[in-house]
C-alpha cells in the first residue's frame, strides 16, 4: 500500500485546510485510516480514524475542529481542519491500517505516507 498526503501549507490562525490522501496498491477489504502529526522535537501524536464503515475517533486535542472523512470508492481520506491554531504546526501523515477496528495507536498502523507540512501563523 502507497499513500500520498497532500494539502498542507500556511496558513493563519483561525483559517482552514483541508488535507488528502490517496491509497493505492493493494487495497485490503478492510481497513481504516487515521491521521496524525508531528510537530518538532514532540512524539508523532493521534488525530483522527476513520473505518470503512464510517466509524470515527478523534484525539480530543481536535474533536470539534478537526472533521475525518473517507471515500472508499477512490481510496481517499480527508482531514478537514478549521479554527487553526499555532499549536496545529506540525508535519501531518495519514496511515493505513488493515483492520476495521479504529484505534490511536500508531503502533498498529502499518503503512505510511510521506507527510505534508502545515503552517498555522499567529
Amino acid at each position: 500500500v502507497q499513500l500520498q498526503a497532500s494539502g498542507g501549507g500556511l496558513v493563519q490562525a483561525g483559517g482552514s485546510l483541508r488535507l488528502s490522501c490517496a491509497a493505492s496498491g493493494r487495497i485490503f477489504s478492510h481497513y481504516s485510516m487515521g491521521w496524525f502529526r508531528q510537530a518538532p522535537g514532540k512524539e508523532r501524536e493521534f488525530l483522527a480514524a476513520v473505518s470503512r464503515g464510517g466509524g470515527q475517533i478523534y484525539a480530543d486535542s481536535v474533536k470539534g475542529r478537526f472533521t475525518i472523512s473517507g471515500d472508499n470508492a477512490k481510496n481517499m481520506v480527508y482531514l478537514q481542519m478549521d479554527s487553526l491554531k499555532p499549536e496545529d504546526t506540525a508535519v501531518y501523515y495519514c496511515a493505513v491500517r488493515t483492520s476495521r477496528i479504529l484505534t490511536v495507536r500508531r503502533e498498529l498502523y502499518g503503512y505510511w505516507g510521506q507527510g505534508t507540512l502545515v503552517t498555522v501563523s499567529s
